[in-house]
């Protein structure tokens, strides 16, 4: 059985998704407090919202990825050490 290693969310991909997010939000509050309410700016609030749920989707698995590659890496330290405290005798006599 092999173990795949999941590559971590690059810095980049990471400020992608929150800028999207942060554009989304601003383009819906623009257009919930500025426009009249005709059909184009329904429309125009329309797809503010649609972008704001994928952005939102995209944000949390950037999250989600980031959380998971954190919590591997603190399980293979804490099997290291964990391996180096068993291993380890204090009372041997070294002669």
């Amino acid at each position: 059985m092999t173990t795949q290693i999941q590559r971590p969310t690059t810095a980049a991909f990471q400020a992608q998704a929150t800028i999207s997010f942060g554009v989304s939000l601003a383009a819906v509050g623009v257009g919930v407090v500025y426009l009249p309410l005709g059909p184009w700016e329904r429309g125009f609030l329309g797809l503010g919202v649609l972008f704001l749920i994928s952005s939102s989707f995209t944000l949390a698995k950037c999250v989600r990825d980031r959380q998971e590659t954190q919590e591997i890496s603190h399980r293979v330290e804490q099997a290291r050490v964990d391996k180096l405290l068993t291993e380890h005798d204090p009372l041997e006599l070294r002669t």
